[in-house]
């Protein structure tokens, strides 16, 4: 099987799925042996059209990276189907990261906590690590394009003043355009915002469309307030948007009720995107049919898991 560098994003950029598994791992009657790792390698998801990768995150119950895994911990099904293992790498690769930040009239009074949450997210940044920022209120706007100095978002953010209403979907679409032009394989937004969608022209549909036919992972913060009665447990609609839009690509949504949190919040983003696990696999029956195939990722360590991944991807390219 052969493919342009490109392949359209479908079975290497959207293959590159995300798993995150839930661990009690501070009991301290409970360990995870550390195995030998073989040489990293470095994944480049653009290169072989026919080799699925997937980054895995692994966390414990208070969302530490687990570390010390080996190939032989996980288990990968596509359309119910076990898959080999073929590449396995434990690394911190380079990320492009693009930022969307809400700057609409309901942030008033949540500025700055949700400065510090980026800055929090910024601090971890590597070297070769570059980020863009969209700012969105009526409408979204590329406000720093891709720099690898993280002042430049910083100081941009301290301009930010609230005020119209709230594009989120139409910013989303704008950040993930603007994404394509990233340097580096691994690619992410991080969505910062506290509501729902009430002025973009793209409709929810087409947005979770294109995040699932896309390259990259999403995780939002989402600040939302604290929910009291019988129907406490029932989400909002922005909450529904943005937890859609996370699962969609296999990030991860995070709800805030209290803007003291979100900084500590946005540290374990970062965190979790530089814990990555890289896993690799050939389809036993490779794809060209334009249909979307399940995934399926188990992480095999000796104890209860929790595992969510992205859901699939489509089988095709150009």
């Amino acid at each position: 099987m052969t493919a342009t560098p490109r392949t359209a994003p479908l079975l290497v950029g959207a293959v590159c799925l995300f798993a995150i598994g839930a661990f009690a791992g501070d009991d301290p009657q409970v360990a995870i042996a550390v195995r030998a790792r073989p040489a990293p390698v470095r994944p480049d998801f653009r290169i072989q059209s026919d080799l699925v990768l997937i980054p895995v995150t692994v966390t414990d119950s208070k969302n530490h990276a687990v570390t010390g895994l080996g190939a032989g911990d996980f288990r990968i099904f596509e359309d119910k189907r076990e898959q080999t293992l073929v590449q396995f790498a434990s690394e911190d690769a380079p990320l492009s990261v693009g930022i969307v930040f809400d700057a609409s009239n309901s942030m008033t009074g949540k500025l700055d906590k949700s400065r510090e949450a980026i800055q929090q997210f910024l601090r971890f940044a590597n070297p070769d690590d570059e980020f863009f920022l969209v700012e969105f209120n009526t409408k979204p706007h590329l406000t720093v394009p891709f720099t690898d100095d993280i002042g430049d978002v910083q100081n941009r953010l301290l301009m930010v003043q609230p005020k119209g209403t709230t594009a989120l979907l139409d910013a989303v679409c704008l950040a993930m355009d603007n994404l394509k032009r990233a340097r580096n394989s691994r690619r992410a937004l991080l969505i910062l915002s506290d509501g729902g969608d009430n002025h973009s022209r793209y409709s929810e549909a087409e947005t979770r469309s294109r995040v699932r036919e896309s390259d990259l992972w999403i995780y939002a913060m989402g600040i939302y307030e604290p929910r009291v009665g019988f129907r406490s447990d029932v989400p909002t609609a922005g909450e529904k948007l943005l937890r859609g839009l996370a699962e969609d690509s296999g990030g991860r949504h995070f709800a805030v009720m209290n803007l003291a949190d979100l900084p500590a919040v946005a540290a374990r983003i970062s965190l979790e995107l530089r814990n990555q696990y890289i896993l690799g696999y050939r389809p036993a029956n490779p794809h060209r049919d334009s249909k979307y195939h399940t995934v399926r990722v188990n992480v095999i360590a000796g104890r209860d898991l929790n595992v969510a991944w992205r859901p699939g991807y489509y089988g095709t390219w150009e």
